[in-house]
C-alpha cells in the first residue's frame, strides 16, 4: 500500500477512534422525590462517581425540586449551574472534582447529593463545609456510606 494511502488510512482510524470515545460518555438519571430510600427530600441515587465527560440528567419525579451546584463545594472556577422548579435538566461535568448539590427550596431540609468526577481525593473544604444542619448531616451520611469519611 502505497504510503499516502496508509496515512489516509491512519487519519481515518484516528477520527473514528476521537469520536468512539466521545461516544463513551454516560448518562446517570438522578430522581428528585419527596421520598427516597435514605428518607424525605431526597436524591436518588444521592452519590455518583463519574468519568469525565459524563452526564447527570436531574428528573422531578415530584414536584417542587430542582437541581443546583452549592457555591463553595465545586472544583475551582466552575460556573455552576441552577435548573428551575419542576425542570428536567442534564448537566455535563467535565472536570474533575467533587461537587456539592442541591434542591434551593429544600437545602434546609436536607436534600442534597454529592458527585465525584474522575480519581480524586475529597478536598478537606468539603467536610468542614457550613451547611444547614440537616443538609450536614445528609452528607456526613453519604460520606460514610461511600466510604468518604475520615
Amino acid at each position: 500500500m502505497p504510503a499516502m494511502k496508509r496515512s489516509a488510512c491512519r487519519l481515518a482510524l484516528a477520527a473514528v477512534l476521537a469520536m468512539s470515545v466521545g461516544a463513551q460518555a454516560e448518562t446517570i438519571e438522578v430522581r428528585m422525590l419527596n421520598r427516597g430510600e435514605h428518607g424525605s427530600m431526597a436524591y436518588e441515587p444521592d452519590y455518583v462517581a463519574l468519568k469525565p465527560g459524563d452526564w447527570l440528567k436531574f428528573v422531578a419525579a415530584n414536584q417542587s425540586h430542582n437541581a443546583a451546584s452549592i457555591d463553595g463545594m465545586v472544583p475551582e472556577r466552575y460556573a455552576g449551574f441552577k435548573g428551575r422548579i419542576n425542570e428536567e435538566i442534564e448537566v455535563r461535568f467535565d472536570q474533575p472534582g467533587f461537587y456539592g448539590i442541591k434542591c434551593s427550596p429544600h437545602y434546609g431540609m436536607g436534600m442534597v447529593m454529592v458527585v465525584r468526577v474522575g480519581e480524586v481525593s475529597m478536598p478537606e473544604s468539603f467536610r468542614g463545609f457550613d451547611a444547614p444542619p440537616r443538609a450536614r448531616k445528609r452528607f456526613d451520611e453519604i460520606f460514610a456510606r461511600n466510604g468518604l469519611s475520615q
